[in-house]
């Protein structure tokens, strides 16, 4: 079959070396002009390794993104460090990346809030019903079963942060299970950066014959009047067997204004957060103790969610001696942050890096890089899984995968590729 897919990202891609192997035709139509979607990085000049626009990792539980990467005999390439993840405490930053530091967090209190946040922990764990923990808010859930002080503690302020106060406390419980059942504390990377493994994989998929027409963004789907698809972008029009569109649910819905009024609905109603990432290059470690990961309480007066010092997970040499700083927020799309310039950003975000490290100061950053994305964070709500839209939609031929899709697991590559690999099954047979 003569097959497009919509977006180079590694959703994009992975259908792509599924459905090649399978002797079919591929043209992939990417509007940006590089591949890798919101995984892409960029790279200075004195720097040897790549910088994520969105910061990214993959655990060691990422068994979709790894056995990819195995098949493609890239294993040899994988780094996986062990970085530290911090939480904050009455001015001060406390390690919590497992169980036992966990238990030590002083924001905890003492005794039974202590044993019920261990149990809590280790019955999520061991459980596999999320069908029935979607049911339930995180909020009154937490609440009943490791009570008020553990879930204020730590997983409250995780929410509004990640979520604001309009839905944080609309978030099902199962969505926070995926998010304690998959992760562990080794963190892993491509050596080179993300986009070296995406670069490397466009490159491989085009020597299988895979086209990738970057700077070529689709303007709509069609049926054709005699079978198939119409795709229309700059190239014009082309008569495709299938489309898969691996992009987000409003692209989808623009693109293809054929689809039937209850799945487009379904498509609009899903609701998702974008992100804003202020990428800093500074001249000296800022976390004099080699932390990585800040999750920074809002209520606490940071301006933004997470503060992750990247050359505390990777050395500075691999970028010229610039140490990388990120300072991310997910954001409904109409907030501030998304119409304040860079420098704006910079006057709003650098004071807070004082307060990490008093000895900062403003001429210690040599360069500065602002993304932003529309489309970042799906919410997902009470009994979640009867939104998610079908990856065969109803027009013949038309798939769609996405990180809406995903649910209950959260975004990201390793999920990308699963439901790449779901997509590519369904198209092929």
């Amino acid at each position: 079959m003569k097959i497009a897919i919509v977006g180079a990202g590694i959703a994009g891609l992975t259908a792509a070396h599924d459905l090649i192997k399978n002797g079919h035709q591929i043209t992939i139509f990417e509007a940006a002009d590089y591949v890798g979607g919101l995984a892409a990085g960029f790279k200075e000049s004195h720097w040897d390794w790549s910088v994520e626009r969105f910061y990214h990792h993959w655990f060691q539980s990422d068994s979709a993104m790894l056995g990819l990467i195995e098949e493609l005999g890239w294993s040899d390439q994988l780094v996986f460090p062990r970085p530290v993840t911090v939480m904050y405490h009455k001015d001060k930053f406390y390690p919590f990346d497992s169980i036992p530091s966990a238990l030590m967090y002083p924001g905890l209190g003492w005794g039974v809030n202590k044993v019920r946040f261990g149990l809590v922990n280790l019955a999520i764990r061991f459980t596999n019903n999320w069908q029935a923990l979607e049911k339930f808010t995180v909020d009154e859930w937490m609440r009943k079963y490791a009570g008020d002080k553990a879930y204020e503690a730590v997983w409250e302020p995780m929410l509004i942060g990640k979520f604001g106060e309009r839905y944080a406390r609309q978030v099902n419980m199962a969505w926070m299970w995926a998010r304690l059942k998959a992760r562990t504390p080794r963190l892993g990377t491509f050596t080179g950066g993300f986009q070296a493994f995406s670069d490397q994989f466009a490159a491989f998929l085009k020597g299988k014959g895979v086209q990738i027409r970057l700077n070529t963004p689709v303007k709509s789907i069609q049926r054709n009047s005699d079978s198939g698809l119409t795709i229309t972008s700059s190239f014009g029009e082309e008569i495709f067997d299938q489309c898969l569109v691996s992009s987000s649910p409003s692209l989808m819905a623009r693109i293809a204004p054929e689809l039937p009024k209850q799945y487009l609905e379904g498509l609009l109603n899903l609701k998702s957060l974008g992100a804003v990432v202020l990428i800093l290059a500074i001249k000296h470690q800022l976390s004099k103790e080699g932390y990585y990961w800040f999750n920074l309480p809002k209520k606490a007066g940071f301006p933004f969610l997470a503060l992750v010092e990247h050359t505390n997970y990777l050395k500075p040499d691999y970028f010229g001696g610039d140490h990388i700083i990120y300072c991310g927020d997910y954001l409904e799309t109409d907030h501030e942050y998304f119409q304040l310039t860079q420098e704006e950003i910079i006057q709003r975000f650098t004071p807070s890096l004082q307060r990490i490290n008093p000895e900062f100061q403003p001429d210690w950053v040599k360069n500065a890089w602002l993304y932003r994305t529309q489309y970042a964070q799906p919410v997902p709500f009470i009994n979640h899984s009867k939104n998610i839209p079908d990856i065969r939609t109803p027009i013949t031929g038309l798939f769609f995968a996405s990180m809406s899709q995903v649910y209950p697991w959260d975004r990201g590559t390793n999920f990308a590729v699963e439901i790449a690999h779901r997509a590519a099954t369904m198209m092929g047979k």
